[in-house]
């Protein structure tokens, strides 16, 4: 992971830094080691462990956190969660392009698990969707499945899936499949979106292997999967809330994506506190 994420780092921190930390540079003139506990404020699942570290590292090799925790685990309020051990001007400078990483994917996480823990027991199995912020997709993707969830594609070249547009350019949902049949490998899968019944039924007579049902009410998406009739896997998607997730498990669909896991997830609430020189 670490090819993968030091890249966005060096890029959260040079945003952060342009020139100078001018507020440190100010008040530390010489090096000097300290430490910093990092306690949890709130109630959630901790996600971003490494990448927290990972920030002071890149600031300086010789930095280390000291934890026992590990991503995906369950935190309370007040608990110290770690000690992050580096120059004082380290742990200044990146204090807050770290805890920026480290709470948006806990607090992705936490409502990811709360959605998860609604689904126990139930078939249906809960995903992400590519609604992720720009540049923290590999962050927001990996927090999702620390809070229980399963990711839908990671990008565009994961599977084939046809959306509206696509359709429409294609000129009709067989059209698509077939097209998309002549052109990928046999083992990609080919997953086509559909707003009505009609829809639903072109889309599983032409061979679909996912359809998803877009934006659906309950009872038409009832009928859609009495149609399908496991002629291909089923997706829900569109206005999935924590409220309606019972409702759509109890359908019988196979999948359920939220977009809102990584879009609409709040921060969870971690601060660097007691610096002390060492």
């Amino acid at each position: 992971m670490i090819l993968n994420m030091d890249p966005s780092i060096l890029n959260a921190l040079r945003e952060d830094v342009t020139s100078e930390d001018v507020s440190t540079n100010a008040i530390m003139r010489e090096p000097q080691q300290g430490k910093a506990e990092l306690i949890c404020k709130q109630d959630g699942i901790i996600c971003g462990l490494d990448v927290f570290a990972r920030v002071f590292e890149i600031l300086e090799k010789e930095s280390h956190f000291e934890t026992t925790y590990k991503d995906g685990d369950a935190v309370k309020k007040g608990e110290l969660i770690g000690v992050i051990y580096a120059d004082i001007r380290t742990l200044l400078t990146g204090e807050r392009t770290a805890l920026n990483y480290l709470q948006r994917m806990s607090g992705i996480a936490t409502n990811t698990n709360k959605m998860v823990k609604i689904l126990e027991g139930k078939h249906t199995t809960l995903l992400d969707t590519r609604k992720t912020t720009p540049g923290l997709r590999i962050f927001e993707k990996y927090a999702v499945r620390c809070g229980g969830a399963t990711n839908h594609r990671y990008n565009l070249s994961d599977c084939v899936m046809m959306k509206d547009n696509h359709i429409c350019a294609a000129g009709s949902i067989t059209k698509a499949v077939q097209m998309a049949r002549d052109y990928v490998s046999f083992v990609t899968q080919i997953e086509v979106e559909c707003e009505t019944l009609e829809q639903v039924e072109e889309a599983a007579a032409c061979g679909a292997d996912v359809i998803m049902l877009d934006n659906m009410d309950n009872e038409t998406m009832r009928k859609a999967v009495k149609i399908i009739d496991g002629r291909a896997k089923t997706e829900c998607s569109g206005n999935v809330t924590a409220e309606r997730l019972l409702e759509i498990a109890d359908i019988g669909v196979d999948f359920v994506s939220s977009g809102a896991l990584t879009y609409a997830s709040p921060a969870l609430d971690v601060s660097l506190k007691n610096l002390t020189a060492i």
